[in-house]
């Protein structure tokens, strides 16, 4: 007579999982606030909508992930810089349309749940929570024995925010003989790890641990630093109507992602010597003897987020913003990046 098989025979621990969930509960109540009306573990999170201070509120949602830096988490055994990555990088994601982050969920998912590796993480989720003024308000764990290699799991996240719909930055106003500002990025942030990994460990052959002259650091440091969130530089400007444009630099670069606020009749123009590029670039650069066209629509330059103003207003944000430098200009073209 055949043995009963339960669940866990299958792969899957239901005891692991509530283990995990009870420490998640605890770390996601610190970042709740008066509009948070539920509890973790709700079927649905819920979040008080009533915002005073705005004529036609509009809420802005993204989703993302982190892409295969998750790779360096696993080889690394790091996990806790990872969650706020992917909180910074959807906040980033908003507020490119003038919208302060409300809530974020995330999804976790796994082959074999280990309550210390999703603790780890989601410690680094509410932490970045925490510093953007965001409520974590739920998410989803899976387990899904088979479908993922031994260590290795999946992280995605979902954000909401809000703005006044008259104080939307969405590029129509941008004109010809507006400045283009750059704000520096602090690494690779979460894209082009697949090209870097490439380079770097397999032509470069470098180890996570090892020390690297042209960076001054270990490469894990390197390849780990946190995804920089822009809120804070640019939260004060968003009332102000002074902001034109703005736009995240992901993957495609600034070639690719400049584009996509810009009306028609118009590009920019970017001075690819108005700002030092960090060294990791360089580093890539000359391993793997990528091309500068190939750089600067892969990975973000140094550049993480783009602002485009009047040149009246060009001293406003120079003087205001740490880091930030005139990078361009736009002038007469049709939508595209030229340097």
């Amino acid at each position: 007579m055949q043995e009963s098989i339960s669940y866990a025979d299958a792969g899957v621990s239901i005891d692991e999982a509530n283990l995990s969930v009870s420490k998640i509960k605890l770390l996601a109540k610190t970042t709740f606030n008066e509009k948070t009306l539920t509890e973790i573990g709700s079927f649905g999170g819920m979040f008080l909508a009533s915002f005073e201070n705005m004529q036609e509120p509009v809420l802005v949602a993204s989703a993302d992930g982190v892409g295969t830096k998750l790779k360096i988490a696993f080889q690394s055994g790091i996990h806790d810089t990872i969650g706020q990555d992917l909180v910074n990088h959807c906040v980033n994601d908003i507020l490119v349309q003038g919208a302060k982050p409300l809530f974020f969920l995330d999804y976790f998912a796994t082959g074999k749940l280990k309550a210390e590796t999703l603790v780890s993480v989601v410690k680094g989720i509410t932490e970045a929570c925490r510093q953007n003024g965001c409520v974590l308000l739920g998410g989803e764990t899976a387990e899904m024995p088979g479908f993922y290699s031994e260590g290795e799991y999946d992280l995605a996240g979902f954000i909401v925010g809000v703005v006044d719909r008259k104080k939307i930055i969405d590029g129509r106003k941008i004109q010809e003989g507006d400045v283009v500002l750059g704000i520096r990025s602090n690494g690779l942030h979460t894209n082009g790890y697949s090209l870097a990994r490439k380079i770097l460990f397999e032509i470069g052959k470098y180890g996570l641990d090892d020390y690297v002259e042209d960076l001054g650091e270990k490469l894990v440091d390197s390849l780990l630093r946190i995804h920089k969130s822009y809120l804070a530089d640019i939260e004060r400007f968003l009332d102000s109507e002074k902001i034109k444009g703005l736009a995240h630099i992901t993957g495609g670069g600034l070639v690719e992602n400049i584009p996509r606020i810009l009306p028609n009749g118009v590009s920019v123009y970017i001075d690819r010597k108005s700002w030092e590029v960090p060294p990791i670039f360089a580093l890539i650069q000359r391993l793997g003897k990528v091309s500068q066209e190939e750089m600067f629509r892969t990975f973000n330059m140094g550049i993480g987020m783009v602002l485009i103003c009047t040149a009246k207003d060009k001293e406003l944000f120079l003087s205001s913003i740490e880091n930030c430098f005139e990078i361009g200009e736009v002038i007469k073209g049709d939508r595209k990046v030229i340097f």
